[in-house]
């Protein structure tokens, strides 16, 4: 540790719940309803049915066909994933980070061999059976409760939920990502990783994000972005997060989430040592922050869907300074040429939007 981080904080006093896990500390939960599928719950949202899990299929293992009906994104971290929608296969390997729309049908997800991802459900997933019909809904509610079930308290979804209590320290044995204490940047970085690595798309909505070039702002050298995806319909923003430098101060109109590959973040409010690999964040919208930056001499890398616009100011209660949105994003992405992942696919024959699908 290195001097600026034994005094970044030393005043650090936590009292509510933390806005984050280290999902590294947390079980892996059957899902029953899809056997040799596992799950890690960050989070699960009452009000909209979002949910968080990083899942763990085990080698051979298939998630059946599936209705995402508010859609998803993933990003793969460990293994090897044939995922089949239509005629088409594509071969999802570490590095990958996708989109599927809302009530795509998935044929098939298998794993070749046993694999990890990070998936944030916007809404509820359809398992079906071979006729076709639903065979079981893995919804936020199930995520609740299964987290209930395993003494897991999930990451709060509001500012008023982060000023609850804190709960009692994980008492399970911890079961570790399989990328804990290896490199992850090689994730996201080319320099670190073969071509041999690269996945196999023949689906629009995946991209090998080493791939993706940094755009790198003149005015803030410090802070790198892989922009992946960004909806003119609701302003979401995904990307790939590389900050070397600081944050300024600034609030989050609409919320976001993150998940650290590499190095560690320190905040104004959190501990000394910051937050390191496999720690996820959500910030509730209205979260503020002071500043945040690395606090280690290594690239602070982290995934980031950004849900709604952030505002810069100089401090509390000076005036605004900047305001950055999905439309900044977006022109950022033309201006250096960069395809972004669609939002939709409209010529997918898979889409059920004027399908019915029944139960039994």
């Amino acid at each position: 540790m290195s001097p600026a981080t034994e005094l970044y904080n030393p005043d650090y006093n936590p009292t509510g719940i933390e806005g984050g896990v280290d999902t590294n500390l947390l079980p892996w939960i059957a899902l029953d309803e899809v056997p040799g599928m596992y799950l890690k719950p960050m989070r699960a949202s009452a009000e909209t049915g979002a949910y968080s899990v990083i899942v763990k299929l085990n080698a051979g293992a298939n998630i059946p066909t599936t209705v995402y009906l508010s859609g998803l994104d993933l990003t793969v971290l460990s293994g090897q994933i044939i995922y089949k929608e239509g005629t088409e296969e594509s071969h999802l390997k570490p590095g990958t980070w996708g989109y599927i729309s809302a009530n795509s049908k998935v044929a098939e997800m298998v794993a070749v061999e046993d694999s990890e991802f990070l998936a944030n459900f916007y809404g509820a997933a359809a398992f079906l059976d071979k006729q076709g019909s639903i065979a079981s809904i893995l919804t936020s509610l199930d995520i609740m409760r299964l987290a209930k079930q395993h003494a897991i308290t999930l990451v709060p979804s509001t500012l008023s939920e982060c000023m609850q209590g804190r709960a009692e320290a994980f008492t399970n044995e911890p079961e570790p990502l399989a990328i804990n204490g290896q490199d992850a940047q090689q994730l996201v970085d080319p320099a670190l990783q073969g071509s041999d690595h690269s996945g196999d798309y023949n689906h629009p909505h995946f991209v090998d994000t080493r791939q993706v070039p940094w755009l790198v702002n003149p005015d803030l050298p410090d802070i790198g972005l892989k922009i992946l995806r960004v909806s003119e319909d609701n302003g979401m923003v995904s990307l790939i997060v590389r900050q070397n430098g600081v944050a300024s101060a600034h609030t989050h109109l609409g919320s976001s989430d993150f998940l650290i590959l590499n190095g560690r973040i320190g905040y104004r409010a959190g501990p000394p040592e910051g937050y390191g690999p496999g720690v996820w964040f959500f910030e509730p919208s209205g979260a503020r922050h002071d500043a945040t930056q690395r606090v280690t001499d290594e690239d602070l890398i982290y995934t980031a869907n950004v849900y709604g616009p952030l505002i810069f100011d100089e401090g509390k209660g000076t005036p605004v300074s900047a305001v950055l949105s999905w439309i900044e994003y977006k022109a950022l992405a033309a201006a250096f040429d960069v395809p972004l992942i669609p939002s939709n696919n409209p010529n997918d024959s898979t889409l059920l939007a004027s399908a019915i699908l029944k139960s039994h």
